[in-house]
């Protein structure tokens, strides 16, 4: 088999709120918290390469978790304003973006408003559009990880660890009625703010009721092995938190016991990844299979770029395979 090589691009500065500057060329533009460590900055060239986006480049934009809202809005304000910046991919800031610049966008996608965060952004003719793409490419990431027909014949629940953007768009992902009997026998969800909590049961009850929910507020990592230690064989644990790449840590301590015959799915691929090597501890004995984010990931930028540039992307085949491929030699 041939070896496959992606070019080798140098990533631009990253820009922060207070060194915004206008694109030189078609940019997409990248918000989160340490962009320049991200591997799309070594991906993107190769994509861009391959499905022909032209001298499009990718720049990153950091902003600390918990950032004031005057700084999202001028990021989002910058964006409306230059030329060649096409659109963004927001990882880290999504429900501040959605929140705090909401009167930026001329129209939020039936998603967005569902989900009260932003993950993508448009520019069209009229003015900024926002996606929420986390639940498109969740639910590609997740028929990969837990194939159609899993939940049908399993007994297991499913463990969200964190009700932000992410473990609200997983949750829409498990429990929608859409999926009939391929939903699991229950839905956990842990966070440390009760507030987030309510947000994500709302979508949850909208979207499948029918699906047993429980919420569980957690003020340390023993009160969530608590939860762990309760759950059923077969079970499916995620963690959505950010914690291991965003923030240093694990939502579960060192020695926490996940479910037997679990999938413990970090949703992170890059960083200390402390709840990753606790699975992977446990995948003889316990006969635990871990996963990380990657397809997650990959699933992800490419619906970025899909909407940023208004192409067809593939989700599967052979097609989508050598997209995988090149971001696997880049990375």
């Amino acid at each position: 088999m041939t070896a496959i090589e992606s070019p080798v691009v140098a990533p631009l500065p990253v820009l922060t709120p207070d060194s915004l500057e206008p694109a030189e060329r078609p940019t997409l533009y990248f918000l989160g918290v340490s962009t320049g460590a991200s591997s799309i900055q070594r991906v993107f060239p190769a994509w861009a390469a391959e499905l022909g986006l032209g001298d499009a480049v990718l720049r990153g934009l950091d902003l600390p978790v918990g950032a004031p809202a005057e700084h999202t809005r001028r990021i989002v304000e910058f964006l409306r304003q230059d030329e060649l910046g096409l659109g963004m991919q927001i990882t880290s800031h999504k429900i501040a973006v959605g929140t705090a610049a909401r009167d930026l966008f001329v129209e939020l996608r039936p998603l967005a408003t569902l989900m009260g965060e932003v993950s993508c952004v448009t520019k069209e003719d009229d003015g900024l559009h926002g996606f929420a793409k986390d639940p498109v490419a969740g639910a590609l990431a997740l028929d990969a990880i837990v194939p159609p027909g899993t939940w049908a014949s399993s007994a297991g629940d499913a463990v969200v660890l964190g009700a932000g953007g992410a473990g609200t768009a997983l949750t829409w992902c498990l429990v929608r009625e859409e999926r009939g009997a391929d939903r699991p026998a229950r839905l956990v969800v842990t966070d440390r703010d009760g507030d987030r909590l309510e947000h994500l049961a709302g979508i949850a009850r909208q979207v499948g009721a029918d699906v047993p929910l429980e919420l569980v507020r957690v003020g340390s990592a023993d009160e969530t092995d608590a939860v762990l230690a309760a759950r059923p064989e077969g079970s499916l644990v995620v963690n959505a938190t950010g914690l291991g790449k965003d923030l240093p840590g694990s939502p579960i301590g060192e020695d926490a016991l996940l479910p037997r015959d679990s999938v413990a799915w970090d949703l992170n691929y890059r960083g200390d990844l402390r709840f990753l090597d606790t699975a992977l501890r446990q995948a003889g004995e316990r006969r635990v299979r871990a996963e990380d984010g990657w397809t997650y990931f990959v699933h992800g930028w490419l619906q970025a770029v899909k909407e940023v540039f208004r192409i067809d992307v593939p989700t599967s085949g052979p097609d989508f395979d050598r997209l995988s491929d090149l971001a696997r030699a880049a990375r």
